[in-house]
This record gives structure tokens, C-alpha cells and sequence, in this order.
């Protein structure tokens, strides 16, 4: 079967064929494990994946007064719904290397937006965990501001990444929060809130 879609900023064509499920046995990014413990004196076991932490960036474009979010497909989702074949993401990438975490912030925003942001204006504003019943990794979330002096190159990602940039506006970003047609990650939203509630808008 052969699934197209068309996404709204570049009428970028995405299809998708021959999606397939395997055991996963030798693995690069992730390791799954059973746990076994004992809690109140009773032997448990959980299924569980240790994976990389990650950083997540909520870009404000201040001319436009829209949010910088990235498009990109996401097998995980897809394999859990074929009606949605890509997300809508924060800027983020997992933390591999030996940096800084604002260092690789940094990156990611260059990497997949093609913006120049320097580290002194990177703002961390919280962490938290994400899928706590199955990874418990990580998040470290920044803010900054953007505008076309930083623009640096188109983005869209590096290696396997397919990445189409999508700008949203301010006055419609709390509709989008709640159309659940929309397939989007709990960082983003509260990343939004946080915007809204640091900013009075």
C-alpha cells in the first residue's frame, strides 16, 4: 500500500511504503532490558529501553510572531496510527556527544532550522522526563528568539532526517494545541504554556 501526503509549507511529498515490524535485537540508539526488583517485600519485573536524553528548543520568530516547529515522520507513531504521517516537534536531538547541553542545543537549531543561535542567548527553562514507563529519559527544554539576521542555511536535519520547518503563528497556537488531528509531543505543549504564561499572551 502507498500512503501520500502533502505538507502545507512546501507541498514537500512524503510516501511511505512496505512498513514493516521486526524484534529489535541489535540496536544503536536504543537497549531494551528487563527489570527485575523487589518492592515491599513482592519480586517485580518491567519491560523497559534505556535511550540518549535529549534537548528541546521553543524557537520564537519575533518578526513573524509565529513558533518555529519542525515536520518530520515518525515510524513509532505511524505504526500506532496510519493516519498520521508526520509530526509537529520542537526543534530537538538527543544528547550523544560530550558538550555542553546548551552547545548541543545549539547545534540542533543549525542542524535542523538552519538559524545561528548563540549560546549566551539559549534559556533553559525547565527539564523533565519523558515516557516514563518505558525510557524515563530526559529532557532539557530552552527558549530563544529568532529572526531572519540568524538565518544561516534552509535546515531539514542531517543523515537520515527529513525535516520540513513550519511557522505558527502566536494567535493560532492555542487552537492547534488542542486539535487532536494534529499529531504533536507533550513538550511542545508545554513548552507553548510556558510561553503564554512568561509572556502574557
Amino acid at each position: 500500500m502507498v500512503i501520500i501526503c502533502y505538507l502545507w509549507s512546501k507541498n514537500l511529498q512524503v510516501e511511505i511504503t512496505d512498513f514493516r515490524t521486526f524484534e529489535l535485537k541489535d540496536t544503536k540508539y536504543i537497549h531494551p532490558y528487563r527489570i527485575s526488583y523487589v518492592l515491599n517485600g513482592k519480586r517485580r519485573e518491567w519491560e523497559a529501553v534505556k535511550s540518549h536524553d535529549s534537548v528541546a528548543i521553543l524557537l520564537y520568530h519575533k518578526p513573524k510572531d509565529s513558533f518555529l516547529l519542525v515536520q518530520q515522520f515518525r515510524p513509532p507513531v505511524y505504526m500506532n496510527d496510519k493516519t498520521k504521517l508526520f509530526t509537529y516537534e520542537l526543534c530537538a536531538g538527543i544528547m550523544d556527544k560530550n558538550k555542553d547541553i546548551a552547545v548541543i542545543a545549539q547545534e540542533e537549531i543549525d542542524e535542523e532550522c538552519g538559524y545561528h543561535v548563540p549560546v549566551e542567548n539559549l534559556r533553559q527553562i525547565t527539564s523533565f522526563y519523558n515516557n516514563v514507563g518505558v525510557s524515563g529519559s530526559r529532557q532539557y527544554l530552552f527558549y530563544a528568539t529568532i529572526d531572519d539576521t540568524m538565518k544561516i542555511h534552509e535546515g531539514g536535519g542531517v543523515h537520515t532526517e527529513q525535516i520540513e520547518l513550519f511557522y505558527l503563528p502566536i494567535k493560532d497556537s492555542k487552537h492547534f494545541m488542542y486539535d487532536q488531528t494534529k499529531a504533536k509531543t507533550p513538550g511542545l505543549m508545554f513548552a507553548f504554556y510556558w510561553f503564554f504564561d512568561r509572556f502574557g499572551r
